[in-house]
């Protein structure tokens, strides 16, 4: 096991915790529901910042709207025994800031599911369990403002648009969310239903992949289907690229290390027997190591520019970085390790090996700060709540939503002392 550096000895009723969470789980389900039924895309996220304000208000707790043209951060001072200089030691005089971060944007999904606090606006969902991550925070937010006496630093809870595009994290970063005060560590979680109900995916290092993306132009030249002599055959070309980029992985990669090249789009022709001239793909990397960095768009070219080449055609290839991998401090996950393991109680439990291809740009975040993302479990099959991420019918068990609260909430008492 890990020495964490974070992990300070609890002086709080952990019983006394639990029942006043599970208190407001009525009023976290219905703020989740509200949020539900009316998703926003990123940096449109104007109705759910409105409501998260009129909460924080209507609190008491001090905040600032517009960070990143619809982002909120609130911060909570606490008033425990370091706060008021009685039990600091000598060697740590400094009170500690811990940052909680929730992402409050929807998708461009129509939803299938028939409930009553199902979207109201066409075309957008809620689709990847983000109206549970801001009730989650809302919740904490109220808990910690009644409760200021249980820590004794300062939590800076950040409200993050548009995770799932074009990315809100780095905007709040670079308009100061991590300055004044000083954030020392972080932490955010993701209902997560590809774990049960009542289980924690927590792991040091690297826990969600790079996200890079692609789009190719192949210009051949086109003409008669019968007579494919006189032509550059784009889709040709365009088909021997696709193949070639699965040797990437396949034959210039360690087998030991793990990645994904994926063609999500491939586009060409207009009839059965007109050769096309040009061609049209897109498509994705992930990777968890970061010094693949400059590796993966340099190695796409090289071989699209062969083929090209070896036909007779050109190429124009568009290639970006969208969020680097998501990687733990060790010290911050044993923290929320040993969290979890106080507020989960069912056999499974926590897996601690839980790793995912998909991209997140908390990222950025754990660039600049120590900190740990994990997984909620929220999926109960039981209750047809287990669709995955993305799908129209997705939906979470909302049981969730106080165990997220509990973890966010004991990780604050452990660490703000």
């Amino acid at each position: 096991m890990i020495s964490s550096p974070y992990l300070n000895p609890l002086s709080v009723d952990l019983s006394r915790v639990r029942s006043e969470i599970q208190a407001i789980q009525p009023q976290l389900v219905d703020w989740r529901r509200r949020l539900h039924q009316r998703p926003e895309l990123g940096f449109k996220e104007q109705l759910t910042a409105e409501f998260i304000a009129q909460k924080l208000q209507e609190w008491g707790i001090e905040h600032q709207t517009g960070i990143a043209k619809t982002g909120i951060v609130a911060t909570i001072r606490g008033e425990g025994r370091g706060a008021r200089g009685e039990g600091l030691e000598k060697s740590n005089p400094k009170l500690k800031v811990l940052a909680i971060r929730a992402d409050m944007d929807a998708l461009p999904i129509q939803e299938e599911n028939e409930v009553p606090y199902r979207s109201q606006h066409d075309g957008v969902m809620h689709a990847c369990g983000h109206d549970g991550h801001t009730a989650i925070a809302l919740g904490t937010a109220y808990y910690l403002s009644q409760h200021r006496d249980d820590f004794a630093g300062t939590v800076k809870i950040i409200f993050q648009p548009a995770e799932e595009g074009p990315g809100g994290a780095q905007p709040m970063i670079e308009a100061g969310v991590l300055k004044n005060p000083d954030i020392d560590a972080i932490i955010g979680l993701h209902l997560w239903n590809n774990l049960p109900l009542g289980t924690v995916g927590v792991r040091s290092g690297a826990l969600m992949a790079a996200v890079e993306c692609f789009r190719c132009t192949i210009l051949g030249k086109g003409g008669h289907g019968a007579m494919p002599h006189q032509t550059v055959d784009s889709v040709v070309v365009a088909a021997q690229v696709v193949n070639a980029l699965q040797t990437i992985v396949a034959r210039n990669v360690d087998p030991l290390e793990s990645a994904v090249v994926t063609v999500g789009e491939l586009h060409a022709g207009t009839a059965l027997n007109v050769i096309a001239g040009t061609a049209w793909l897109s498509g994705t990397v992930r990777y968890f190591n970061p010094s693949f960095e400059d590796y993966f768009g340099q190695r796409i070219e090289q071989m699209i520019a062969g083929i090209c080449q070896s036909h007779g055609a050109k190429y124009d290839l568009e290639y970006w970085r969208l969020y680097p991998p998501v990687i733990n401090d060790p010290g911050m996950t044993e923290l929320v390790r040993s969290v979890a393991a106080g507020v989960i109680e069912t056999p499974v439990g926590i897996v601690p090996e839980c790793q995912t291809m998909g991209g997140e740009d908390m990222s950025f975040f754990l660039q600049a700060v120590p900190g740990c993302y994990f997984f909620l479990g929220s999926a109960n099959p039981d209750k047809n709540l287990a669709y995955p991420h993305h799908h129209p019918r997705f939906d979470f068990d909302e049981t969730a939503l106080g165990m997220g609260v509990e973890m966010f909430v004991r990780c604050v008492e452990r660490f703000c002392r």
